[in-house]
């Protein structure tokens, strides 16, 4: 079976993991990176599509038909931000890109990258965490085949990657230690990678995987 998958945000740390491990799997045949700016990278598999705004995607509707999966890995620190300023960037952003697809691929699989200790009730303390909880909510009502949301914790990087933030290299070496203390916690990127490309090859029976369930498919 080969697929073709539609990825966002492989100018980030998690999309270029993710995008990746996509290049290299043998059964995923077109990988179509869409961003907001260019991203240096060739590969046979591999088109981009630039779209300024994600909000105005009507020119862009027939360069995005076609698609069994979309790895929705876009997305902001909440940091410095106010809610309504983080809701528009992480909700509504979302919510109108993927109603837009639903609409051109109605078969298609969704994974939506969203966070460990996300608020599924929208009523929590943490204002990001209901902001990802809204739009995890109402991802799932949309008329996708599937629609999955991950919520990884600490992630250790694939080799190879060069969008890496700063704070990242503060925390990496301690990973083999989290894993053995906290492993419910911490993934490496490629075992969220690899569990993305299962949920669409085998699918799995959660729309909501914690990083027990990242693990766990990853391994399918």
């Amino acid at each position: 079976m080969e697929i073709k998958v539609i990825i966002t945000g492989s100018t980030g740390m998690v999309g270029e993991g993710v995008l990746l491990e996509c290049l290299d799997h043998p059964d995923i045949s077109t990988v179509l990176m869409v961003n907001r700016k260019h991203l240096s990278i060739s590969h046979p598999k591999l088109k981009e599509c630039i779209i300024p705004d994600f909000f105005h995607l009507e020119e862009f509707i027939g360069r995005l038909t076609g698609y069994d999966a979309c790895f929705f890995c876009a997305g902001v620190s909440s940091v410095g931000m106010k809610e309504a300023e983080y809701t528009r960037i992480t909700y509504d952003t979302t919510l109108h890109f993927a109603q837009t697809l639903a609409g051109i691929n109605p078969s298609m699989v969704f994974d939506y990258v969203s966070g460990a200790s996300t608020d599924s009730s929208e009523k929590g303390r943490m204002m990001w965490a209901r902001v990802k909880g809204r739009t995890e909510n109402d991802l799932m009502r949309l008329p996708f085949k599937r629609i999955y949301n991950f919520r990884p914790g600490f992630m250790k990087a694939t080799k190879g990657q060069v969008n890496i933030k700063g704070w990242y290299n503060f925390f990496a070496w301690l990973y083999p230690f989290m894993r053995a203390v906290i492993p419910d916690k911490v993934s490496t990127l490629r075992q969220v990678a690899q569990a993305m490309i299962n949920s669409v090859l085998k699918g799995y029976p959660k729309q909501i995987l914690e990083v027990k369930d990242i693990k766990l498919l990853a391994k399918e």
